[in-house]
C-alpha cells in the first residue's frame, strides 16, 4: 500500500501562521501584482490571495456578496463542507492541505481562499489569460477551409481540439514541466487508439524534464524529449492548425499542447508528415495529388538542384550534349562556389531582415533586395545570370517546403552537399547524399522509423505519401503507430 506524499508545510486550523506563510512565499507586499484581501464572513475571519490580471473581478465579487449574507450557524456544524456544496456557487472549486500546493496553484491563476476553522485552503479557479482570438496562422494558410488557429492559452487550444474530435475516449492529461516556471502542458490522444507504449513514453519523457523552466514552451520541450542535438531534423511536427491536430489525432498519433505556445507538437512524425499540407486535402483528390507533386518537385529541387548544377557547371563533361546548356556561359569574376555561398548567404540575410521588419516597410526590402542585391551584383560580375537563377530556384523549393523546421534543416544540408561536392566532386557529393540517407534511415521519433514507408517498405503507405488517395479510400490507420483499433 503506497503512503501519501508527505506535507512539509500542512494548512494549520488557525488562519494566522496560514496567512503569514502565503504571504511571505507569494511576495505579498513586495509584488504589486499579488494581491491579500483580508475579509470577515459569518463571525469567521478569512483571507483571499490572488495574482492580479488573472483573476476575473466580477465573479470574485459577486462570491463576495453571496458569503456576505451568510451568518455563523449557516456554516455549522461542517463549515468547509457547507461552503464548497452550498455557499460557493462555482463550477471549479476545489480544496487542498498543503500550503506549497497553494503557492504553486495562486500562482498559476486560481484564487486561494483561507478560512480561519479550517485545515484546508479552498482553491477557486476563476481564472482569465490576456489572449488574442483564434486567427489562421500565417505559416499555414489555406484557399478554403477553416480560419481559426491555436493561440498561446492552453485551455482555448484543448478546447479548440475537443470541438473537432467529440469522442468519448478523448483525454487530454495533464502535467507541469520546470521547477520554477511550472509551465502546463496536456497530453491529448484518443485511449481506444492511440498505442499505449507510445503514450507512457512520451509522458514518461516529459515527466523526466529537470529544469528551472521553460520559457520559449514547445522548443524547449522537444530539445528535452528529442535528443539528436545535433542533427537538424525535427522528430516532433508543429502545427497551428486544429483541424491538422485533429486529423493526426484520429490516426493515432499524441498531441502534446503547451501553455504560452500557439503550436501543438504531433509524435511521433516521419520524413514525410513534415512535407504535407492541409491545402492538399481541402481540393479535390486529383488536384491534391498535383498540388503534392508538385510540392516534392519544389522541396527536392531545394536539396539536390544547386549543388547538382554545381557539379555540371565545373565538370561538363558530366552532361549529355542535349543537355550542353547547363552551365557557365559567362563567369564572374568570383569563383562559382564563393558565388553560391555568397548568394546563400545573403538569403539567410534577407530572411532574418524580413523577420524584424514591420510590415509597412516590406515593400522597400524587397525593394532593395531585388534592385541593388540581385540586378546591380550581376552587373558588377559578382554573381552571374545563372548563379542568381538557380539559387532563386532552391529558395522557392525551401519556402515551398510546408513544415520551417525542415526546410532551415534541408537547407543546411544542402550547404553540406555544396562543400562536398566543391572540394571532392561527384565522389564527394555521393558521399554526402549516402551519408545523409544512412543518417535518415537510422533516425527514430519515439520508436517510429524517421523514413518509413520508404525504408521500411510499405507499398500501401507509400502509395499514399506519395499521391494524395481520396479520404473514402484512406480505410485503415498508419500501422507503424500500432493503433489498437487499425481500421478507421
Amino acid at each position: 500500500m503506497s503512503k501519501e506524499k508527505e506535507v512539509k508545510h500542512p494548512v494549520q486550523s488557525k488562519i494566522e501562521p496560514n496567512i503569514e506563510y502565503l504571504r511571505e512565499q507569494l511576495g505579498a507586499g513586495k509584488s504589486f501584482d499579488v494581491i491579500h484581501i483580508d475579509l470577515e464572513y459569518a463571525g469567521r475571519k478569512m483571507a483571499m490571495f490572488l495574482i492580479d490580471g488573472f483573476a476575473k473581478d466580477d465573479l470574485l465579487h459577486l462570491l463576495q456578496k453571496f458569503l456576505a449574507k451568510l451568518k455563523p450557524e449557516d456554516l455549522e456544524p461542517e463549515p468547509l463542507h457547507k461552503l464548497l456544496k452550498t455557499y460557493i456557487p462555482y463550477v471549479e472549486v476545489d480544496k487542498n492541505k498543503d500550503l506549497d500546493v497553494v503557492v504553486d496553484t495562486v500562482l498559476a491563476g486560481p484564487t486561494a481562499l483561507v478560512v480561519d476553522g479550517i485545515a484546508e485552503v479552498i482553491i477557486i479557479d476563476a481564472r482569465t489569460y490576456p489572449v488574442r482570438g483564434p486567427e489562421e496562422p500565417d505559416t499555414e494558410r489555406v484557399v478554403r477551409g477553416s480560419r481559426d488557429g491555436f493561440v498561446e492559452t492552453i485551455v482555448f487550444n484543448m478546447s479548440l481540439t475537443r470541438r473537432r474530435v467529440r469522442d468519448r475516449s478523448l483525454r487530454m492529461e495533464y502535467m507541469q514541466v520546470g521547477r520554477r516556471s511550472k509551465t502546463d502542458v496536456c497530453i491529448c490522444y484518443l485511449e481506444d487508439i492511440a498505442d499505449p507504449d507510445l503514450v507512457k513514453e512520451i509522458k514518461e519523457s516529459i515527466s523526466n524534464i529537470d529544469t528551472d523552466g521553460v520559457p520559449m514552451a514547445e522548443k524547449t520541450i522537444e530539445e528535452f524529449i528529442g535528443g539528436r542535438h545535433w542533427n537538424p531534423y525535427p522528430i516532433v511536427r508543429y502545427t497551428e492548425r486544429p483541424d491538422t491536430a485533429a486529423s493526426h489525432i484520429f490516426e493515432g498519433h499524441v498531441i502534446i499542447i503547451i501553455d504560452g505556445s500557439p503550436s501543438v507538437m504531433i509524435a511521433p512524425t516521419t520524413f514525410w508528415h513534415h512535407l504535407q499540407h492541409a491545402e492538399e486535402y481541402r481540393q479535390k483528390p486529383i488536384v491534391g495529388a498535383y498540388l503534392r507533386l508538385i510540392r516534392f518537385l519544389a522541396i527536392w529541387s531545394s536539396l539536390f538542384l544547386l549543388p547538382l548544377w554545381y557539379l555540371f557547371a565545373v565538370h561538363p563533361e558530366y552532361l549529355p550534349d542535349q543537355l550542353s546548356f547547363i552551365g557557365v556561359k559567362e563567369p564572374g569574376e568570383i569563383p562559382l562556389l564563393i558565388q553560391i555561398f555568397l548568394a546563400e548567404l545573403g538569403i539567410d540575410i534577407l530572411r532574418m531582415a524580413a523577420v524584424h521588419t514591420p510590415t509597412s516597410l516590406a515593400t522597400a526590402l524587397g525593394l532593395v533586395a531585388a534592385l541593388m542585391i540581385g540586378q546591380v551584383a550581376v552587373e558588377v560580375g559578382l554573381f552571374t545570370n545563372e548563379t542568381v537563377l538557380y539559387i532563386s530556384v532552391a529558395a522557392i523549393g525551401t519556402f515551398a517546403t510546408p513544415s520551417y523546421e525542415m526546410s532551415l534543416a534541408n537547407r543546411l544540408v544542402r550547404i553540406v552537399f555544396l562543400l562536398m561536392a566543391g572540394w571532392f566532386g561527384l565522389i564527394g557529393f555521393v558521399i554526402a547524399v549516402a551519408v545523409w540517407l544512412i543518417m535518415m534511415v537510422r533516425m527514430k521519433s519515439f520508436q517510429t522509423p524517421y523514413f518509413w514507408p520508404f525504408i521500411p517498405f510499405s507499398l500501401h503507405a507509400f502509395r499514399d505519401v506519395l499521391i494524395r488517395s481520396p479520404i473514402p479510400l484512406k480505410k485503415r490507420r498508419p500501422t507503424i503507430l500500432h493503433p489498437q483499433d487499425p481500421d478507421r
